[in-house]
């Protein structure tokens, strides 16, 4: 296994944190360039959303992944948990948007689904768990805040859980990829709760 982890160690090592930002646009630029030349569909305000918002979920998957990862098979992508979850939160927003903006559009509509519709109301609530998370992704906000910081960031496991949840109410009848993603973040979050009664109990 080692064989195999520190070469990848080593090449994750020569990757700046930065090059993902990067990386992070290039699905907009695709999204943007697809709607423009009809490659969304025939509803594709509806499909631009459903794409936002799934590759947000797919992101915040996978920062929700990251320390498992190294704790239990050595692979390290600890640099980039910062900016899997900055870009995580501007797809949960852009995909907000997409829906205010594009899709309802009426300002009175808008309140009545968050409160009419329970999915919306769920997901509303998971990004009201990222705001805070978003704004104190800093240097000087984890300077500032010291255990708390880490306390605070803990949001995420609601977050995440919020948004697969918001995903499994939104679609109609039985889909099974929803459900890919919700069992995967379950898993996720029990891998971390073993984790810390393991620590618990051995100190």
């Amino acid at each position: 296994m080692r064989s195999l982890v520190d070469p990848l160690n080593r090449t994750v090592r020569r990757v700046p944190a930065w090059a993902l930002y990067i990386v992070g646009v290039l699905p907009v630029v695709w999204l943007v360039w697809q709607g423009f030349n009809g490659g969304l569909g025939f509803e594709p305000i509806k499909e631009l959303e459903h794409r936002l918002g799934e590759l947000a979920l797919q992101l915040l998957v996978a920062g929700l992944a990251i320390t498992p990862l190294r704790r239990h098979l050595g692979v390290n992508l600890l640099k980039f948990r910062r900016a899997v979850g900055l870009i995580a939160f501007t797809y949960v927003a852009l995909h907000l948007l997409v829906w205010l903006v594009l899709d309802v559009q009426i300002v009175g509509q808008i309140w009545a689904d968050i409160l009419k519709r329970p999915y919306i109301t769920v997901g509303m609530a998971g990004f009201a768990l990222l705001i805070p998370l978003a704004v104190t992704s800093n240097n000087w906000s984890v300077r500032r805040l010291g255990p708390t910081w880490r306390k605070l960031h803990k949001l995420t496991y609601g977050a995440v859980l919020l948004g697969a949840i918001h995903y499994v109410m939104l679609v109609k009848g039985f889909q099974i990829e929803p459900l890919l993603y919700f069992g995967a973040i379950i898993g996720l979050l029990t891998l971390r709760l073993r984790w810390t009664q393991r620590q618990r109990v051995a100190a």
